[in-house]
């Protein structure tokens, strides 16, 4: 199934995680939108990272810096050469995250396992609970590419224009200005709606019941069917970044789109800029 997208070696399937587990040159990394999943059990050898406290910065609201990233896969083990493979729970909602911040960073080989923790145990597969100890590395990582990432005077120059793909991957009721936020959520904005010429595509739509990816005709009938024009440059955004990441991913990677960047300042930036237009 993985040799029809545009990039089939970004993704493993969970039998290729099985048969590679205590591969030397691979290093599995479990990203959960709930982190303590991965005390319960996880992939044997796994590494569990926390999305919130590892993976960005929070006083700075920002993805981590540099150094921090290095540190980060170093106490990991993981050098530029490790085959990282990313798993997680909600369809690899913040799996694909990570995988975005390792390729704003310049990492060569990383994958998603496609399905996460929902294929994992549809399949009937075994978690441990034992915490791996993987010798300490010297991480080096790249400068961040800028073709990866969107911040917002492109997205305002470019809204004006009206010359992108401008995917909203939220929920219809935060697109149309319903809600701001999904409850029990605390990033938040001071208005509701979305960005002008935004079209609404929500992200687990993308995906199976058991988590998988959905295949590239289904894909393409999905985006094409909204108005995202392939030809196009794309921005993909949502309320903080990591529900976007997920749309990314599937744009570029699995459907070949050229230019594809994930505008993580996202709702929680446009919807407290003062004077900026929106629409409900």
């Amino acid at each position: 199934m993985t040799g029809e997208y545009a990039h089939p070696e970004t993704l493993v399937d969970v039998t290729w995680v099985q048969d590679n587990l205590g591969t030397a040159n691979v290093r599995l990394v479990e990203v959960d939108v709930d982190p303590s999943l991965y005390e319960k059990g996880h992939v044997e050898g796994a590494v569990g990272w926390n999305w919130e406290t590892d993976l960005c910065d929070p006083v700075r609201r920002d993805v981590l810096a540099r150094e921090d990233f290095e540190k980060l896969c170093s106490a990991a083990g993981i050098t530029p050469d490790t085959t990282v493979v990313l798993y997680g729970d909600s369809n690899n909602w913040f799996a694909c995250w990570a995988l975005w911040e390792f390729k704003l960073y310049g990492h060569r080989d990383v994958r998603l396992m496609n399905g996460g923790r929902v294929k994992w145990e549809k399949e009937g597969l075994p978690y441990v609970t034992d915490v791996p100890a993987h010798e300490k590395s010297s991480y080096r990582a790249g400068q961040p590419d800028p073709d990866l990432r969107a911040f917002r005077p492109e997205v305002e120059e470019r809204v004006a224009g009206r010359e992108v793909n401008l995917v909203d991957v939220r929920s219809p009721d935060e697109f149309t200005g319903k809600i701001i936020a999904p409850p029990g959520l605390m990033e938040t904005a001071q208005r509701a709606g979305h960005i002008p010429g935004a079209v609404n595509v929500p992200w687990a739509m993308a995906a199976r019941e058991d988590g998988t990816f959905k295949s590239v005709a289904e894909l393409k009938e999905l985006y094409d069917d909204a108005g995202v024009i392939p030809a196009r440059d794309t921005i993909a955004y949502c309320r903080i970044g990591e529900r976007s990441s997920h749309t990314w991913f599937v744009l570029k990677y699995l459907l070949g789109y050229d230019n594809v960047k994930n505008y993580d300042g996202s709702w929680t930036e446009w919807g407290n800029i003062v004077g900026a237009p929106i629409e409900r």
